[in-house]
């Protein structure tokens, strides 16, 4: 993006002014953001890494039904621990809007206590709370990656202000400055050099009256 070309006028030397002051009392803001964004993405990280070893850990129990999946005696216990809904609301972590697990709607188990097995409940009480933890686990890394596009994007505005913006603004300031003191230096020269031709006309008319 090329640069805008400023004015060596005293009026582009406030603006400049003005700039720079609101760039110096916006970084602060930017960098506070960044801090808590970070802080917020190593909070989220250990909350992913606990609902991970959760999932694992339900999964190996889940693992031990494996020889006895084969045996439901018609019933699709796996279809009643099967989610029909997962409903999730926003809230804020560090001004970024992410998800949160609301509640979980499973279907209604239907199916004859007699003509199932007798660990027909507990697999299908430790497959619900499996999903109920993958759920968890898919909206953590969620506003994990909502929380890392943020940081990217804060991280960029505070490059942008201190390695472009401010630095540009106070080159600029400084080149106004030199060519406003160069103006008023050659402003005074051209008075000085007005005034000797005054004085000089003033004398050769006062020379002319006297002869």
């Amino acid at each position: 993006m090329a640069k805008k070309k400023i004015k060596f006028t005293r009026t582009e030397l406030k603006q400049q002014r003005d700039a720079l002051a609101r760039f110096k009392r916006y970084l602060p803001t930017l960098k506070l953001k960044e801090q808590q964004v970070q802080s917020s993405i190593v909070q989220t990280r250990q909350l992913y890494k606990k609902a991970q070893d959760e999932v694992d850990a339900t999964g190996r129990i889940i693992s031990a039904y494996d020889d006895l999946f084969n045996d439901v005696s018609g019933t699709n216990f796996k279809k009643f621990a099967t989610p029909e809904s997962v409903r999730t609301s926003k809230y804020s972590i560090a001004g970024v809007y992410v998800p949160r697990l609301e509640s979980i709607v499973f279907p209604k188990v239907d199916y004859s206590l007699f003509a199932t097995a007798p660990w027909t409940d507990k697999a299908i009480a430790d497959l619900k709370t499996l999903h109920r933890q993958e759920a968890e686990l898919k909206i953590l890394q969620e506003c994990l990656d909502l929380l890392l596009a943020e940081l990217k994007k804060v991280m960029q505005r505070v490059n942008l202000f201190e390695k472009v913006m401010i630095p540009n603004t106070q080159d600029n300031i400084r080149k106004i400055r030199i060519a406003l003191g160069d103006q008023m230096t050659a402003g005074v020269a051209r008075a000085k050099i007005a005034k000797a031709k005054l004085e000089q006309k003033a004398i050769q008319n006062m020379e002319a009256e006297t002869e």
